[in-house]
């Protein structure tokens, strides 16, 4: 569990520093940013966020408010909390045109900065648990790497970035976003700033 938690947060902070970024869209509070690598998409998207660092990791490390934010989760059941720092989830979402509704089982680890100018980090990947098998009614997906940095700008703003390394998985979610307007990653982003603030 060590080894997989410290693996979760080391692979978030490897792609955020990954070079070779480019800027899709720009808009007052958010930017897109998409990553191509052979066959992995990744993307992330930055939001500026009027509320203080701590505050927003708070919000955005506990899964069970997601919901309020993102349409793309219907379900998310605590399934162990690990430590204070670790936790494992089950969550479904909704089907898109032609898929069956999708399930993942994921660890997300929270860290919190050891010093003043480093990101508070939700790092988030796919695990796999005996007590929560794949289900017929769901296709269980797979999330490689995704989360949040959130870095802080003022004592009242920081700048929130999610991160997702796009697997087949999730592509049915973004393939017409990132082709067309990324109108679903860009109304997620406003409604998770909404959200924050």
């Amino acid at each position: 569990q060590a080894y997989l938690s410290y693996s979760n947060i080391a692979a978030l902070a490897h792609l955020a520093g990954k070079p070779g970024w480019d800027i899709t869209k720009t808009l007052d509070n958010v930017k897109i940013w998409t990553h191509e690598e052979g066959a992995v998409l990744s993307f992330k998207v930055e939001m500026q966020v009027k509320v203080p660092s701590h505050v927003a990791f708070s919000l955005l490390s506990d899964f069970s408010l997601r919901q309020r934010w993102d349409r793309h989760f219907l379900t998310c059941e605590l399934l162990q909390a690990v430590s204070e720092e670790e936790k494992i989830y089950h969550i479904t979402s909704a089907p898109t045109a032609g898929h069956q509704p999708r399930d993942f089982v994921i660890l997300v680890s929270q860290r919190q900065p050891c010093q003043p100018q480093e990101p508070y980090t939700v790092a988030v990947r796919s695990v796999t648990l005996g007590a929560m098998p794949p289900r017929p009614e769901f296709c269980r997906s797979e999330i490689l790497c995704a989360g949040f940095q959130i870095h802080s700008n003022s004592s009242s703003s920081c700048t929130v970035c999610y991160f997702n390394q796009v697997t087949s998985g999730v592509m049915p979610y973004l393939a017409a976003n990132l082709t067309g307007s990324s109108k679903s990653i860009e109304d997620t982003a406003l409604e998770c700033i909404k959200f924050l603030e």
